[in-house]
């Protein structure tokens, strides 16, 4: 037994439910039926089609749940009127040069140039937009010219770009002045492309602060904008390795500078605390004055590094290697490193002179010919070292740990 649905063709409401019995075989009397309970009037002209306008004449065509369309072909459907719009009026024209225009593309002039575009790429992407309500008939469109092209009044130079992205999904420009940052904004609001306009303001925003910073570095003065890990590997990318990178004053706190490769570059005064350097090649970098304060630097390259009174307070520089091996020596005069880990680190030949180090790490630190003289190494845990030749004249050694060194302090090395 099947059980179906049928109405009178180009009708939505009046259906009724048949029921089919596994006996029936004869499709006439099935029609007769049907046109019992549409009412409609039974004779030869009555047919019976699916939603999909497929012509029914077998009953085993019929499956169970199918919702069928009865006809009577000597009655006639009447079509609803529709408006007329400027696009049918020209497409029904027989005199217009325009009547073969095909209703998917849409030719555009924009400021006097013109775009060809079609309209699921002005409706798809943004259909809240301006452009996507004119051309989904919710909107009056705009005049024709005398090319067939609907007028837009506004800027072809922004609006290519938001038909770029209407396309693509990306923003595509040449120029970042913030004069063109700006003019793409109001063309953006203007047409209401709502998911272009953070995108937009988040550019410029970036563009505000690399100016202030570029001013603000020019004149070797410290900023308070805080860069990040994309920041810096941007700046890598669009600088060429022949010039000379400064970074000086700038404030990098907390960032992720892992595993890149920095060197030559110049980190005067620059506020780098609570960074991760883990991996990092940092050799010939200048950190002159510069607060690392509660970094991580372990396992990174500081071969030639220049940090002349530079604050490393608490750094972990562990297994961390200083020597150059064409004699470029490492230059950390003066610099604070109270409480740091250096444990394993090479530092042959580092200048540490008159350098903080009261309680820091230096277990097992090859540190032969450094100059530790002046230095304060109260509290300091030096055991298992290798000292040899290092001079340590004037430097405070009460209560530092010489425990299992790889060869015995000489008293000329500690006297003045």
């Amino acid at each position: 037994m099947k059980r179906i649905t049928v109405f009178e063709k180009g009708k939505s409401d009046g259906g009724k439910t048949l029921l089919i019995k596994d006996t029936d075989t004869n499709f006439n009397k099935l029609l007769e039926r049907i046109c019992i309970k549409l009412k409609i009037e039974s004779n030869p002209n009555v047919t019976l089609y699916t939603k999909f306008d497929g012509e029914i004449d077998d009953l085993s065509l019929i499956r169970d749940d199918d919702v069928l369309y009865a006809l009577n072909k000597t009655n006639k459907i009447e079509e609803p009127k529709q408006e007329s719009t400027q696009e049918d009026d020209l497409k029904h024209c027989k005199c217009c040069k325009y009547n073969t225009i095909n209703t998917n593309w849409i030719k555009l002039n924009v400021g006097g140039k013109y775009f060809t575009t079609t309209r699921s790429t002005l409706c798809e992407r943004e259909p809240n937009s301006m452009l996507a309500r004119m051309f989904n008939s919710q909107l009056k469109a705009s005049e024709l010219d005398s090319t067939g092209s609907y007028l837009i009044d506004r800027s072809p130079t922004y609006f290519e770009i938001i038909l770029n992205y209407l396309r693509n999904g990306v923003i595509i420009y040449n120029n970042k002045t913030q004069d063109d940052l700006n003019g793409i904004l109001i063309e953006c609001k203007y047409y209401n492309i709502e998911t272009m306009i953070p995108q937009i303001e988040e550019l410029i925003y970036k563009n505000n602060e690399q100016q202030l910073l570029n001013e603000q570095i020019n004149k070797n003065e410290p900023t308070n904008i805080v860069l990040t890990r994309y920041d810096v590997i941007k700046t890598l990318i669009n600088t060429s390795y022949i010039t000379e990178l400064r970074f000086q004053g700038v404030h990098l706190t907390g960032a992720n500078l892992s595993k890149l490769d920095l060197r030559n570059i110049n980190f005067k005064y620059s506020i780098l605390t609570h960074c991760i350097f883990n991996g990092a090649n940092l050799s010939f970098c200048c950190f002159e004055r510069a607060d690392l304060s509660n970094s991580n630097l372990e396992n990174v390259q500081l071969l030639g590094v220049k940090a002349l009174c530079a604050n490393f307070e608490n750094c972990n520089l562990k297994n961390s290697n200083f020597e150059d091996p064409t004699g470029i020596r490492a230059n950390l005069e003066g610099c604070n490193l109270k409480n740091a880990i250096l444990e394993g680190s090479n530092m042959g030949g580092v200048n540490l002179r008159v350098a903080t180090l009261k309680r820091a790490n230096l277990k097992n630190c090859d540190l032969r010919s450094a100059v530790l003289a002046g230095a304060d190494l109260e509290w300091c845990d030096l055991s298992g070292s290798d000292l040899q030749e290092a001079n340590l004249r004037g430097a405070n050694l009460k209560n530092a740990a010489f425990e299992l060194m790889l060869t015995p302090l000489h008293m000329s090395q500690t006297i003045r």
